[in-house]
């Protein structure tokens, strides 16, 4: 497999360590660059999660940033960006550009049973969920408390939280668990220990989608 440099572009620090360590797992070998902009999550949620013109053009312009230094691919790594992500691809088709969650989505989608989708991060529940064809939609649950646990490096309770809200669409029906964010991918064990159900993360469907693109 050639050598081609991805750029990971972060809207939350808490997703950097995630997707690298998966790349560990999966793609060692792989050439990354991490590109972060923190202001945009809070921008966004300031902004009441609207995708206005000038978060297009900062995506835009995030994109340009890394093609122009030597980017093969692009993997976004926050999942609340998705018009503003299909423009990056439009403009930039001659590489994979990839939203963190549409491989999730597919391998959730391709079991074939009820999805439980949880996020952390509010816009992310208004962006994603249209993402799901119209057969699959997902029985959604918001821990926003998982987040602020995180970012007040209360790990222990972040795990729980999600394991909790896991545990509550197990017993809604769901046959399959989803994590929305790529911050959560660390309590992807607690919660099939857990629940015993199938549990998809962000991270690692990315990498293996990205994979088979570049091969």
């Amino acid at each position: 497999m050639s050598q081609v440099r991805i750029a990971l572009i972060h809207a939350l620090t808490h997703s950097i360590v995630p997707i690298n360590s998966a790349f560990e797992r999966l793609w060692p070998e792989a050439a990354r660059q991490n590109l972060l902009d923190d202001s945009l999550s809070a921008d966004l949620a300031a902004n009441g999660g609207a995708l206005d013109e000038g978060m297009h053009r900062r995506f835009t312009t995030l994109a340009d940033y890394v093609v122009e230094h030597g980017a093969g691919a692009i993997l976004f790594t926050c999942s609340a960006f998705g018009s503003c992500i299909e423009r990056v691809a439009q403009e930039h088709a001659s590489i994979p550009v990839l939203k963190p969650n549409e491989a999730m989505i597919a391998d959730a989608v391709a079991t074939g049973q009820p999805i439980g989708l949880i996020a952390s991060f509010a816009p992310t529940l208004v962006s994603m969920p249209p993402e799901f064809p119209s057969h699959a939609q997902p029985r959604c649950e918001l821990v926003a408390e998982a987040m602020t646990a995180l970012n007040a490096g209360d790990t222990a309770l972040h795990d729980q939280l999600v394991v909790d809200a896991a545990r509550r669409l197990k017993a809604e029906g769901v046959g399959v668990i989803a994590l929305a964010q790529f911050s959560m991918a660390r309590a992807r064990d607690a919660v099939a220990a857990a629940t015993g159900l199938p549990v998809f993360t962000t991270p690692d469907s990315a990498i293996r989608l990205l994979k088979a693109k570049l091969s």
